[in-house]
């Protein structure tokens, strides 16, 4: 697969994305969202991958933000149609059946927060900075940032980063539940392969379920997606092996 403003690699059932637009601190554009939608499009059904890692090119920025070049003279259906175009890619991310995982290697701002947001996971180097900027434009974030947002490190504190438009370090992001855990920049990438490492030896029906549980816990129906997937696995082939391997003392064979 060919894309224009990604890289793909694929090794050992996890497949690393890493957006490349150095020039621009890999900042988002439609060349990127069309990417990402082909990509995960491609990934969602791609048998040989179980676990996806998402990062940006170089040694200074996950994604800087959007390119505020592209969309500075939109009208506002244009730029109602931009938003759109956000949410519907990062929601795709958000609810693909793999776990993704975010390796936030610097900037994450504006869109590239959003970004990292729609991603399961989020593990960043010890140089990442993160936030939210769009009031500095006279904008609010546009691709899930007020909804996401909240949900991760609470509404006050979402609030603070909105109106602030202030970055913080990652080791703060940790601190509010933002990224999970912080390395030094030459091992962020290694942990994060390690802990894709760890999901793909699981269940990839039980995990592709999790996923769907997980994002409907906001929801009314959100216990009765626990319950449903839960009865419904049962008939899965991952949980005759599991239960197996489990009884017969051995390691599960997952596909």
């Amino acid at each position: 697969m060919n894309y224009e403003s990604i890289k793909l690699t694929v090794e050992r059932k996890i497949a690393l994305v890493t957006i490349s637009r150095p020039e621009s601190l890999n900042a988002l554009n439609s060349k990127v969202f069309n990417d990402l939608e082909s990509v995960f499009d491609f990934l969602e059904n791609e048998k040989t991958v179980n676990c996806i890692i998402i990062t940006g090119s170089g040694e200074k920025s996950f994604v800087a933000g959007a390119d505020i070049k592209e969309f500075s003279n939109f009208s506002q259906e244009k730029a109602t149609e931009l938003s759109k175009r956000g949410h519907f890619v990062f929601d795709k991310i958000e609810n693909l059946s793999k776990p993704v995982i975010a390796a936030v290697n610097g900037f994450a701002l504006g869109g590239g927060l959003e970004l990292a947001m729609s991603c399961h996971i989020r593990y960043a180097s010890e140089n990442a900075k993160l936030g939210l900027p769009e009031v500095t434009l006279g904008l609010i974030p546009g691709y899930g940032g007020t909804q996401r947002l909240p949900k991760l490190v609470g509404k006050g504190i979402a609030n603070e980063m909105i109106f602030s438009a202030k970055m913080i370090s990652a080791e703060k992001a940790k601190t509010i539940g933002l990224v999970n855990e912080v390395f030094p920049f030459e091992e962020l990438l290694p942990k994060t392969q390690a802990l894709a490492e760890q999901i793909v030896k699981n269940s990839p029906q039980g995990i592709a379920k999790a996923i769907k549980a997980v994002n409907a816990s906001d929801k009314e129906t959100g216990m009765d997606s626990e319950i449903n997937s839960f009865g419904a696995l049962f008939a899965q082939g991952d949980f005759k092996e599991g239960v197996s391997a489990f009884l017969e003392k051995r390691k599960p064979a997952f596909d």
